[in-house]
């Protein structure tokens, strides 16, 4: 199997650009936000008021390790990561054991903040600007760690998933030389 993370902070595409994606290059899609809501039973933004991020975060990285080790024999995926999932070292560990390929969509905070405001889904850790700022500025260390950044600011989703197919190409091209 092989499977592309998309990671990156709210409002950066990832479940836009991974739907895009799939479809192109005819995989499975799934937003890891998603599968926690339907595993869970109730929307992220009501985890986040009745049992608090940390419980969040935990139910997150169980989500994601199931689905890895479920999806180890399974077709190939693009999975869309929620903002904090990457910042997890266990979440990082699991997803490098499985051999994902992870792709950063970047765009500057102003920009992400803006994308978020125009749409209807609640997001618990975008209601204020200066906690919006301080996250970004916390996970961009994290964020670096991918194995590939794909800046989104000013490009349409087709042009987002024709540069992340290239990518993955040359990723392909390096990895058959490599053998």
């Amino acid at each position: 199997m092989r499977c592309v993370a998309l990671i990156g902070f709210m409002g950066a595409g990832k479940t836009t650009v991974g739907r895009a994606l799939a479809r192109s290059l005819r995989w499975n899609f799934l937003d890891l936000d998603d599968v926690i809501e339907q595993r869970e039973r109730k929307t992220v933004a009501e985890i986040f008021t009745s049992s608090g991020e940390p419980a969040f975060r935990r139910m997150e990285s169980a989500a994601l390790a199931a689905l890895l080790q479920d999806r180890r024999a399974g077709s190939d995926l693009i999975l869309a990561l929620g903002g904090g999932a990457f910042v997890q070292k266990q979440n990082r560990d699991e997803l490098n054991s499985a051999g994902a390929i992870t792709i950063l969509l970047e765009a500057p905070v102003e920009e992400l903040r803006r994308r978020c405001q125009g749409e209807h889904k609640v997001r618990p850790l975008a209601q204020q600007d200066a906690r919006v700022n301080e996250l970004f500025a916390a996970r961009r260390a994290d964020y670096a760690l991918a194995r590939f950044t794909v800046q989104t600011l000013d490009k349409s989703v087709e042009q987002v998933t024709a540069e992340i197919e290239r990518l993955l190409q040359s990723a392909d091209t390096r990895t058959e030389k490599q053998k």
